[in-house]
């Protein structure tokens, strides 16, 4: 979040158990629209086909967040 209010694109990558409390901790800093890009959860335990899936998928949510918006 420091980086997004120096005008530095940025984006949070977070599992969707903590999608809530990440949401609530951008609005307090005042981020409210802050990006993420929101995974399965969990990570842990993942076979390398699921975590490879994963990967595959941030990358597709993360290059638009980036490159598609305003700081």
């Amino acid at each position: 979040m420091s980086a997004e209010k120096l005008g530095i694109p940025a984006v949070a990558v977070i599992t969707d158990r903590f999608e809530a409390s990440a949401r609530a901790m951008a609005s307090a800093n005042g981020l409210a629209d802050y990006p993420f890009a929101v995974i399965a959860h969990p990570i842990a335990g993942n076979s390398d086909d699921e975590l490879r899936d994963k990967a595959e998928l941030t990358v597709r949510l993360l290059v638009p967040l980036l490159t598609e918006r305003k700081p």
